[in-house]
């Protein structure tokens, strides 16, 4: 297949108010353009919405119907997003028509992942007929539910992206890929045919919420407040004990399955020192379960915003830390870029995800397809 023009969209679990928005060139293997790339703000009033819609979907965890709030939420989101796409596009100097598939992840409110004897479940809102209806192009969407029916942790699902640009690199199993976004995730390429991808632990979700629980903005700007502050040696120890962070691979994690709560009690640069230790700490202990101990970390997601956290890589996981863009990628347009690429492989039929990366029993295709 030659390579088409898509679009892909994420917006993270960490709700920082933004719809990413990326163009590229791709076949579903081989990137051949990086296009463009864009953060479009959601108005206030869908921030506030999806807040709500998040701490409602805690309270329903998959039990009786959905709230009823789903469906405004997602009716608002599908509609803000097939607009930032439009722009996105039009901005490039293409036209819609000119665009053969958008990947959308949508708002995941709620995940769940698998246990012994119990299937994962898994809920993102986005109405990918809607959006298709709207602006007139396919459109892939819901990624993960296949994967989970049959057995695999719906998460993380970067890996065929992941693995594709370190291809290009032409790096080994001594470099791995780290997305700091809500939570963690790792994808490892050891060069040949063995790819393993899995959730490491939190990342910016219960460091955002830590800050604004203390009245003190979005998050630890430039890691400011967890500089100035002192880790909590005696609660990192107890911390790291979570039997999660030695469980052995594929894994997965919900947003919330590590809270702000580990904070309690602490100061504002102790708390925000200590949560950011975790999760480099926590990546130290997912490097050690891999077949190989990369030396070199390629992060992307806004957590490599944050020098603090991006220095605590190195000095307590143990592995040389660099962004994204010292290879070349755009680090922030990484997850969005995904989408895209999945969203053309959902159209070509190729699989999405695999044994080594969510755990299910052969790789799958995945994603529905609108028109």
């Amino acid at each position: 297949m030659e390579p088409i023009w898509a679009v892909g969209l994420m917006t993270g679990t960490v709700l920082d108010g933004n719809i990413d928005v990326a163009l590229i060139k791709t076949d579903g293997e081989r990137i051949a353009d990086f296009g463009t790339y864009t953060l479009a703000p959601y108005p206030q009033t869908i921030r506030t919405l999806l807040e709500e819609t998040l701490r409602q979907a805690r309270v329903w965890n998959f039990t009786g119907p959905e709230p009823a709030i789903f469906r405004e939420a997602e009716e608002a989101l599908t509609r803000a997003q097939s607009a930032a796409v439009k722009d996105l596009v039009e901005s490039y100097g293409l036209t819609m028509a000119n665009i053969g598939v958008i990947g959308f992840h949508g708002q995941t409110v709620l995940h769940r992942a698998p246990q012994a004897g119990r299937l994962g479940e898994t809920r993102q809102l986005g109405d990918g007929e809607l959006m298709h209806a709207i602006l007139g192009t396919k459109v892939a969407y819901d990624f993960r539910s296949a994967d989970m029916r049959a057995g695999g942790q719906g998460a993380p699902l970067a890996a065929a992206y992941h693995t594709a640009l370190l291809r290009a690199a032409d790096a080994s199993g001594d470099m791995a890929v780290l997305n700091l976004g809500g939570v963690a995730n790792i994808t490892w390429w050891d060069g040949k045919d063995n790819v393993i991808a899995f959730d490491t632990g939190p990342a910016n979700a219960p460091l955002n919420d830590f800050i604004k629980s203390k009245g003190l903005g979005d998050m630890d700007r430039d890691g400011a407040l967890a500089s100035a502050g002192t880790v909590n040696e005696a609660r990192l120890a107890k911390l790291l004990q979570h039997p999660y962070l030695t469980k052995p691979y594929p894994k997965s994690l919900d947003r919330f399955d590590f809270g702000a709560a580990m904070a309690d009690g602490l100061s504002a640069g102790d708390g925000a020192a200590t949560l950011t230790a975790f999760t480099a700490a926590a990546v130290g202990k997912a490097l050690d379960l891999l077949p190989h101990r990369p030396g070199k970390l390629v992060v992307s997601g806004g957590g490599r915003h944050n020098p603090t956290m991006m220095a605590m890589l190195a000095s307590r996981a143990g592995v040389e830390a660099v962004q994204a863009e010292t290879l070349g990628w755009k680090g922030d347009a990484l997850e969005a870029e995904c989408f895209a690429f999945l969203a053309v492989r959902v159209l070509r039929g190729l699989p999405i995800s695999f044994p080594s990366t969510t755990g299910v029993p052969q790789p799958m295709r995945g994603g529905r397809l609108a028109g």
